[in-house]
């Protein structure tokens, strides 16, 4: 079964304390590191995320894009996050997918259960993205005992991930 978590980008960077704390000082450096988080946390669960922004924290007329494989959808003038969750959790739901729907508004809960996907606070969706980080961290620590050990073969994809999960100083 395919699975999608479509996240309420701002109402996720409105509740993790690192990424309001973040915001305070750049929305955008608190946006990119959401997108950073979603993508490990795809990568390792296998789970297709798409992140929606409001339009109104983003001049334009709504935008698509693909960074480090997550789609990030900025909805367009007068339309809300809300209302293109609502659409996207419409358009994917058949009997092959599962959706989850990630953010803490109470009403949009209640929207998108009632169309048939699940629904993920923005607490819920912390505690995994913090067991994914643990899992690459193990990882990083294993590859690196390994390496010390002799040298094992990794994809130059899984040595670029290591390398800068390394720099972050994870």
């Amino acid at each position: 079964m395919k699975e999608y978590v479509i996240v309420d980008g701002y109402n996720i960077i409105g509740d993790w304390p690192e990424l309001v704390k973040l915001k305070k000082q750049s929305l955008i450096d608190a946006r990119d590191a959401l997108i950073e988080k979603m993508a490990e946390y795809q990568a390792i669960t296998g789970r297709n995320v798409i992140i929606v922004f409001d339009a109104h924290l983003v001049k334009g007329i709504g935008a698509k894009d693909h960074l480090y494989r997550v789609e990030v959808i900025y909805t367009r003038q007068k339309e809300t996050a809300d209302e293109r969750i609502e659409r996207l959790a419409k358009q994917l739901k058949n009997v092959n997918t599962q959706i989850y729907v990630a953010t803490s508004d109470h009403v949009e809960q209640r929207v998108i259960f009632a169309n048939g996907a699940l629904r993920t606070s923005a607490r819920e969706l912390r505690l995994q993205v913090e067991d994914v980080e643990r899992t690459i961290g193990q990882a990083v620590k294993d590859v690196e005992s390994t390496s010390k050990k002799g040298n094992i073969a990794l994809s130059e994809e899984v040595a670029e991930f290591f390398d800068k999960w390394r720099r972050k100083g994870h």
